[in-house]
């Protein structure tokens, strides 16, 4: 970073805390305005991205001990003070040390000029004889957003890819092709759901100065199964039953999933509609684990025999007449 950005950009302000502030509190501060304003949560708002960069630029330079010890010395002279490039421009190195060593302004000779420099930089780590610019030293050349602030991570790399419903449900390690043609496995953790992220940490692009390599965050797709929906940790399904069987009450099979199908006693009087429940045979995460929740439909038949129909007219003739629809009629009147 340049002498001139460090007098002019009040770090601590930039992270929100106090000149005395330790380092967990430091780091507590960064993170949650990194998150804030990060790229990937603030897609095509440049002033986000630019705040970023102002939060990364500060953080670097006050996490690391050596830097921020500079940063203060500096600061401490006196904000507004101006470094220029140097030459015969007015004011620069001369107007800000210029009391420092000969307690006059102005200009001075070659020998004065050197031995005040390697003073002014001896206080800063550049060492004895001359300046040091480059890692470690005084107007540090190397390393985070545009060649100071210590080194930035690589980018990120975004991709989507599709499993299927069994994958998803139960984990399970994949293999996918990465950015550079390399083959790349990765972990599917048990329960994933359609439009999760999985974040594959250093699978990133490379850091052009020296940082770590970014992250690859990958979009999952779930296939739908033809029997099982989701629903959180839970499994659904429907499952026919004969007239008969909700109305008298019957023992039935219902298919698990990637398991044998388990019996399941539908009582007498069971309408379609009805949901039963049964444990622990839902989707299985180290989070716990969630039911298989079987939705009961009455299957009625397309066709009937003229014994069977006769027999249906029977019954009604024998039982008493209700009308189902009476209660939702008389509900719908109600004010």
């Amino acid at each position: 970073m340049a002498s001139q950005d460090w007098f002019d950009k009040d770090f601590y302000k930039v992270l929100g805390v106090d000149k005395t502030v330790d380092a967990n509190a430091l780091k507590k501060a960064y993170r949650k305005l990194a998150r804030q304003y990060h790229p990937d949560s603030n897609q095509g708002d440049a002033a986000a991205e630019a705040r970023f960069k102002e939060i990364s630029e500060a953080y670097a330079v006050l996490s690391d001990a050596d830097q921020r010890a500079e940063y203060d010395q500096i600061r401490a002279m006196g904000s507004g003070a101006r470094f220029t490039a140097g030459g015969n421009q007015g004011g620069g190195f001369e107007d800000v040390f210029g009391g420092m060593f000969n307690g006059q302004g102005g200009r001075r000779t070659a020998g004065a000029q050197q031995a005040n420099f390697d003073d002014i930089f001896s206080m800063f780590g550049g060492g004895q004889g001359g300046t040091t610019f480059g890692q470690g030293g005084f107007g540090q050349s190397s390393g985070g957003y545009r060649g100071f602030g210590g080194p930035t991570p690589g980018r990120d790399v975004t991709a989507t890819t599709t499993i299927d419903f069994v994958t998803a449900t139960k984990g399970d390690t994949i293999r996918l092709q990465g950015a550079d043609g390399r083959p790349l496995n990765v972990k599917v953790p048990a329960g994933v759901a359609n439009g999760q992220k999985i974040k594959l940490k250093g699978k990133g692009e490379p850091s052009l100065d020296g940082g770590p390599d970014g992250d690859l965050v990958l979009t999952v797709t779930v296939r739908k199964h033809p029997v099982f929906e989701r629903e959180g940790l839970n499994l659904r399904v429907t499952v026919p039953v004969t007239f008969a069987e909700a109305a008298l009450g019957a023992t039935i099979e219902v298919p698990t999933l990637g398991g044998e199908p388990v019996r399941l006693r539908v009582a007498p009087g069971t309408s379609s509609g009805k949901v039963l429940r049964v444990k622990d045979r839902g989707v299985a995460t180290p989070k716990g684990t969630g039911d298989l929740l079987v939705r009961i439909e009455v299957a009625v038949p397309s066709r009937l025999t003229a014994e069977q129909q006769e027999a249906l007219e029977q019954f009604v003739q024998a039982g008493p007449r209700e009308n189902p629809r009476d209660d939702l009629l008389a509900r719908s009147r109600a004010e």
